[in-house]
């Protein structure tokens, strides 16, 4: 950048929540202007390429609520892009398949059938097991009504529409379980998927548990063409409508006078000047770091200095040379324990790096059609585990883990291999010998991801505890002008929690209820500006911006 421009906009960081308000931002005529300090834009939605010949997400293993009624297609759909986005359904009779020592539960499609697995599963639970789901169903109902609702929800109305919610929804999980008198295996069976959101039963509120189960419930799918398309398709809304996107620039400040956002300042010394921001960057930094807590008052700084982070991931990229025979088009589930309490208390203390749970995602299974996830006959998948939220975990301080010199650590290395190895022997149990068959494996740690995204503790989940009472961040801060968008939101992490928060982000700002508008079918772009796309578009290239499209350093399939 030389010198000083003005935008109407800037949004730090180009995750989807950010990419989704900026859409919104510029197809409603404002002018937009989009930071990132990677090469790519998408946050946890981008991919990777191996070996010209396999392509890894990063972020996006399955979405929820994506059929003909589906929040997630209406936000994509208000910016112009009901149609260059599709979504393939995962099997509708079982697309989480849960296994743990005794227990086998393949989760389907709909509340009735959900409740019915667990009570053919856990029948000594039966009384306890209803009354959970009767609470969990409710408050996916009460939470998506709330959403979509086209009138601004007042207090007293609240009361009268979100009964069980107001009742449970900030109490944690395990208090709902002891009230349910559950058993360890039901609790093991019903948390199984907490990984989704990072936290354990006695962090994780029933509010978030049962609307991220709800989100699935409503049918499970995977992006055709990999996570990908999606930050390429705002990308592509963004520049159509006169926004910018400019990959490999860093921001340094959020300036601040009076109370007021006035731009940001860049790591090249030069300003971006606007009376909106917009961060989309780690919540934590955007406010201690990026702000400072000069600009903030104390009990904000307080809470936000001493709040924690959700779990983080290790994961492990596999491509095999031949197929991995019976598979259904789910993910998987593993646990070599009924006791998930015990498990995340596990990471609390003195890790070992033992692998008592997996997470496996199939992208061959669920995109067999695409020409970039691998060879035909080949698989790709992923294998992940939780983490502690902690650099010395892993042998780095904080400035190593910032800096990248972590990577030629021994002892780093060390821990990786061993971890690497301890998850293919669980891999293995679940599905037979593959050792033989790997023909690319790359162990990432939450410091890649830490690296890679600025994520404190390199979680994908953001804020487990800011305060007390399962209390968020809203998308309005008390800074004039400045909104944070992302998974520390109110909205919730994921795909679909930061692109709510991205289009609620957008209509605060815009001053309208655009979420009820779009899911009730409004289309806010002009579908006229969206460039054409032909055989050899490529979302990776694409998500580069304008600026850097052609820029030397893409990884190509083929």
């Amino acid at each position: 950048m030389e010198g000083r421009e003005s935008w109407d906009a800037v949004v730090i960081g180009s995750g989807l929540g950010g990419l989704v308000c900026a859409a919104y931002l510029a197809a409603s005529g404002r002018s937009v202007l989009v930071l990132e300090q990677h090469d790519v834009a998408g946050g946890n939605s981008h991919v990777f390429r191996r070996r010209r010949r396999y392509e890894f997400d990063v972020g996006v293993h399955y979405l929820g609520d994506c059929g003909p009624d589906g929040v997630l297609p209406a936000i994509f759909a208000g910016v112009g892009l009901r149609d260059r986005i599709a979504f393939r359904s995962m099997d509708p009779d079982g697309f989480d398949r849960i296994m743990l020592p005794g227990y086998r539960l393949d989760m389907p499609v709909g509340w009735d059938a959900y409740r019915s697995r667990l009570l053919a599963a856990l029948p000594d639970d039966a009384e306890g097991i209803d009354t959970f789901v009767d609470v969990c169903e409710a408050i996916g109902r009460e939470a998506r009504d709330s959403l979509l609702s086209t009138v601004e929800v007042t207090a007293a109305a609240l009361l009268e529409r979100t009964p069980v919610s107001l009742r449970w929804g900030r109490r944690t999980l395990t208090q709902l379980f002891d009230h349910c008198g559950l058993s360890a295996a039901a609790r093991t069976v019903l948390a199984a998927q907490s990984p989704n959101y990072g936290m354990g039963p006695a962090e994780a509120t029933v509010s978030m548990h049962a609307t991220v189960t709800d989100h699935y419930l409503r049918g499970a799918y995977y992006p055709v063409g990999g996570g990908q398309v999606l930050a390429a398709s705002l990308v592509e809304a963004i520049e159509s409508h006169g926004g910018e996107i400019r990959t490999r620039t860093c921001v340094e400040r959020i300036l601040v006078e009076g109370g007021k956002v006035r731009g940001v300042g860049l790591a090249d010394g030069t300003v971006a000047s606007a009376p909106v921001v917009v961060s989309n960057a780690d919540y934590r930094r955007t406010m201690l770091d990026l702000v400072g807590a000069e600009h903030l008052p104390g009990s904000l700084v307080r809470k936000t200095t001493t709040a924690t982070m959700g779990m983080p991931f290790a994961t492990l990229y596999l491509a095999l040379d031949r197929e991995i025979a019976g598979l259904p088009n789910a993910n998987i589930w593993w646990y070599d324990t009924t006791d998930i309490d015990a498990y995340y208390e596990s990471l609390a203390g003195d890790w070992n790096g033992e692998v008592p749970f997996l997470f496996m995602s199939f992208a061959s299974v669920k995109d067999p059609d695409s020409a970039t996830v691998c060879p035909p006959g080949h698989s790709n998948f992923q294998v992940m585990t939780l983490c502690p939220p902690r650099h010395d975990a892993w042998r780095a301080d904080g400035d190593a883990a910032a800096s990248g010199r972590y990577r030629r650590d021994r002892g780093y290395l060390d821990g990786k291999g061993r971890l690497t190895d301890a998850m293919l022997d669980a891999a293995e149990s679940v599905l037979g010998p593959l050792r033989d068959s790997v023909v690319h494996r790359e162990l990432a740690t939450p410091l890649t991801h830490e690296r890679y995204t600025w994520s404190t503790g390199g979680t994908p989940f953001g804020l487990a505890r800011w305060g007390t009472g399962g209390s968020r961040p809203d998308t309005r801060t008390t800074v004039d002008g400045l909104y944070v968008v992302g998974a520390s939101t109110r909205y919730g992490s994921g795909i679909t929690g930061v692109a709510v928060g991205g289009i609620a982000c957008a209509g605060q700002i815009l001053e309208r209820r655009l979420i009820p508008a779009v899911h009730g079918g409004e289309v806010l772009a002009d579908t006229a500006r969206l460039p054409d796309r032909d055989d050899r578009w490529d979302p990776l290239r694409v998500s580069r911006g304008a600026a850097r499209r052609d820029a030397r350093g893409l990884a190509r399939i083929g």
